[in-house]
């Protein structure tokens, strides 16, 4: 899986319902790549393009298992049961930040900039990352692509201006305590921190399609986390694998 910014082509929704739903059915990449041939091949003519794109595919559905198995086989188990598309959408979101680092880094910018009200653009997505990230070839076209993704997911709108987006009013609402969990432990397991306070967890910026309602208390007696009372009074939040 890539480690870098790998992150290179547009991916619709309907192409992620694809994978997971091929996923269910197999964990064989060989078999769900060329499953996925005839779906990404209704879009994509280009034999290199296609393939590019079914890569973040299977990177997303199949080899997000790499980074953590426990999460990953959760995924495949509750798609089963999931009510509605909102949950199918947390999942794919979950199993997007394991895979893909940058992912979590664009979409913690977008947040970012959502939560002061800010309009979003490739352009200063471009420069937040570029501050921080350094300038590297791919960044600009990686990031293009994660925004395009985001808005084809529903996750951004559009305004009035070209290639300039917002952050919709309202949050995602994922109603099943689990899920909720689950996303947040994607979410700390793809961030650099071990550990993180409680109220920083459930606010970061890069879940800010979802609302994260989900207690300590729930935490607490989840197995993908540990819970600890610091000094200052403060809960932490790490993840116990």
């Amino acid at each position: 899986m890539d480690k870098g910014i790998g992150f290179n082509r547009n991916i619709f929704l309907p192409w992620l319902e694809a994978a997971a739903r091929f996923r269910v059915e197999s964990d064989s990449p060989q078999e769900m790549r060329e499953r996925l041939e005839d779906v990404v091949g209704e879009r994509i003519k280009s034999a290199e393009n296609r393939r590019k794109a079914i890569d973040i595919l299977i990177n997303i559905w199949v080899h997000s298992r790499e980074v953590s198995p426990a999460l990953h086989d959760e995924a495949v188990e509750r798609l089963a049961a999931v009510n509605g598309p909102e949950q199918r959408l947390a999942l794919h979101y979950g199993l997007v930040l394991l895979a893909y680092p940058f992912f979590r880094e664009t979409a913690a910018v977008v947040g970012q900039l959502g939560r002061r009200g800010s309009r979003i653009s490739s352009g200063e997505v471009k420069r937040r990352l570029t501050a921080t990230r350094g300038q590297l070839g791919s960044l600009g076209k990686a990031v293009e692509r994660v925004v395009y993704s985001l808005r084809d997911w529903g996750l951004l709108e559009d305004t009035d201006e070209r290639h300039v987006y917002a952050v919709p009013g309202q949050q995602r609402e994922v109603d099943d305590a689990g899920l909720q969990a689950w996303l947040l432990a994607c979410a700390l397991t793809s961030h650099p921190a071990e550990e993180l306070p409680y109220l920083d967890l459930v606010r970061l910026p890069e879940l800010f399609p979802f609302r994260v309602t989900v207690g300590l208390d729930a935490l607490r007696s989840n197995p993908h986390f540990a819970v600890s009372r610091q000094g200052g009074g403060w809960e932490a939040v790490r993840l116990t694998g």
